[in-house]
């Protein structure tokens, strides 16, 4: 089975892989009877890769700008059709890429896409303006593939976030060089009272001993008089 796109290496060397392992444990359980449910998981495994390959491509498909609301619903039968047939995923791939390329008028479309089981199946609807999305989210609630400006907003709430985080950081920053210049301030303020005080003791001691020596000379003076 040929698989494309980036994944078809992985893909097919897991799927190998598996099978591999799928025939050693058939030939280990086939006394137990447990051979057939071995296979089936097998089975729903491969399934799985072929689907993560699947939507890796069409998450790489440019979306129209026009788009702002996509989703794309992908039946089981088809993406059993799909495994199965590459030339019908081909298909398929190629009107996806066709439609989420397109440009739909006027702006701001919501596009809800359903892949069944033959091409037949294929089909579009689009809603146009914020009132007309209602049906398309009824639509598209348990869709293999979505996207919706719900993403952009919260790409908004997360831009506030960090905006506001970082508005808090200046503020804490602010608030940390005041508390610092306070600081320095009262040290300044203390220092500056020391050394007043210092001076006044000093001026205070010279008034002092200049008093003694008066009184001292005087007293010399009535004794020697």
């Amino acid at each position: 089975m040929a698989i494309s796109g980036v994944g078809k290496n992985y893909y097919q060397n897991n799927v190998e892989t598996r099978r591999n392992t799928k025939n050693v444990n058939d030939t280990e359980k086939i006394c137990t009877g447990k051979a057939v449910s071995t296979q089936e998981l097998s089975e729903a495994e491969e399934m799985e890769l072929f689907k993560k390959e699947f939507y890796a491509e069409l998450e790489r498909i440019p979306k129209n700008r026009t788009i702002t609301n996509l989703a794309v619903n992908i039946s089981e039968e088809a993406f059993k059709n799909m495994k199965a047939d590459p030339e019908y995923r081909a298909k398929i791939m190629s009107a996806l890429q066709r439609d989420l390329t397109s440009s739909f008028a006027p702006l701001k479309a919501s596009l809800l896409i359903t892949v069944g089981a033959t091409e037949k199946d294929y089909r579009g609807d689009s809603w146009s303006g914020p009132n007309n999305d209602s049906e398309f989210f009824a639509r598209s609630q348990d869709s293999f593939y979505k996207k919706t400006s719900g993403k952009k907003d919260r790409n908004k709430e997360l831009l506030e976030e960090y905006l506001e985080k970082r508005a808090q950081a200046k503020r804490q920053q602010q608030e940390l060089l005041d508390e610092k210049a306070t600081k320095a301030e009262q040290e300044r303020s203390r220092l500056a009272k020391a050394w007043s005080s210092k001076q006044q003791m000093a001026k205070a001691s010279s008034v002092y001993d200049a008093n003694i020596m008066t009184e001292t000379m005087a007293g010399g003076d009535f004794l020697f008089g």
